[in-house]
């Protein structure tokens, strides 16, 4: 699936604007793709209103020491797994006082999957306290760029299904 800048900018869009309507902030917590969530969602003139901020925390180290991230979880689970990404949400929001936030962890490829990881998995969480965390996991075709444009996509998506049912 090819998405395009016009698919990102309009999904950043909408959430930004449920986002405005809740009197709401995020703060974005990304791995594989490198702030590009963050990136689309401040594209926007007056993103400031709900972008709280952009956290890349690439490195392990950087997820344990920035967000907190267990050295338990990244052992057990590895890097792109459900407890990480959920403890990614709940440091996000720990170390900004966003009002919601979401993380992203993957392998974009095109090298680093394993049988039970390929290139193309990619763990989300989202949510606005430890308690109230969704996390879902996708394996999306294609390549780096192309795995990385759906993961961005499906974040912005799923972060405003979120904030739409609250």
């Amino acid at each position: 699936m090819s998405v395009t800048d016009e698919q990102l900018e309009s999904a950043a869009n909408r959430l930004g604007d449920h986002l405005i309507r809740q009197g709401r902030t995020i703060a974005t917590a990304e791995s594989c793709t490198g702030g590009w969530v963050a990136k689309v969602l401040t594209d926007r003139a007056g993103s400031s209103a709900y972008v709280e901020a952009g956290l890349v925390t690439y490195s392990n180290d950087a997820k344990r020491k920035l967000l907190g991230v267990t050295g338990k979880s990244l052992e057990e689970h590895g890097a792109v797994s459900e407890p990480v990404v959920r403890e990614m949400v709940a440091g996000a929001l720990a170390a900004t006082g966003a009002g919601v936030a979401v993380a992203i962890s993957g392998v974009a490829g095109p090298g680093g999957g394993s049988e039970d990881k390929p290139v193309g998995t990619v763990w989300f969480a989202w949510g606005s306290s430890l308690d109230n965390t969704v996390a879902r996991v996708e394996c999306f075709p294609g390549d780096r760029d192309e795995v990385r444009r759906q993961a961005v996509l499906y974040a912005l998506q799923g972060v405003t299904g979120f904030v739409e049912s609250a």
